[in-house]
């Protein structure tokens, strides 16, 4: 789909917007998104933007809040690479360089716990009750790599136990191939 204010670019940001049940939609490419500004997407003068929501979400956040009130007064939380402060993050709602995630890490787990539902750690791609047969997978190799420095550093008793765990995960691994 080409946007359709420039006719030139591919669209790649998608809105649809629904006013007295009446429906628009929009297909821009980014640059002509910019042009235009985030308010001409939302259709408000005011300028509310999805940064702004986050924005909300964060300064709304109570263990955010305590969080901010515990900061030492004199103590500013600053990115070195791109300047930004924690204040600065939580009024804009974006981070301003890859390496803001460093600086802010310790103040980041309340705000991905209220965002992921109470999740800090990526664990994967595959949801567990679709891919049992790949977590097995990585399990069994995992514990043939943890097999073989046990070997190397002649463990031989503990590299007994991996290797009967290993036959045990690859026997009901063929049994569940089996049964599909």
């Amino acid at each position: 789909m080409i946007c359709q204010e420039c006719n030139e670019r591919p669209a790649t940001l998608h809105f649809t917007k629904i006013i007295n049940g009446q429906k628009t939609e929009f297909h821009l490419c980014e640059k002509c998104a910019q042009d235009k500004g985030e308010s001409f997407l939302f259709g408000d003068p005011s300028g509310f933007s999805i940064n702004n929501l986050l924005a909300g979400l964060f300064s709304s956040d109570n263990i955010f809040q305590k969080e901010k009130q515990t900061l030492p007064k004199n103590e500013v939380v600053q990115c070195e690479r791109c300047s930004m402060t924690l204040p600065q993050f939580i009024n804009i709602g974006r981070f301003g360089c890859p390496n803001c995630y460093h600086a802010f890490r310790n103040h980041l787990d309340s705000i991905l716990k209220r965002l992921h539902s109470g999740n800090t750690a990526h664990h994967g791609k595959i949801p567990e009750r679709m891919g049992g047969s790949i977590h097995t997978k990585k399990q069994i190799n995992l514990l043939k790599e943890e097999m073989k420095a046990l070997i190397e550093t002649e463990e031989f008793e503990k590299a007994a136990e991996l290797r009967d765990q290993i036959r045990s995960l690859e026997k009901s691994l063929k049994q569940g191939g089996e049964s599909s």
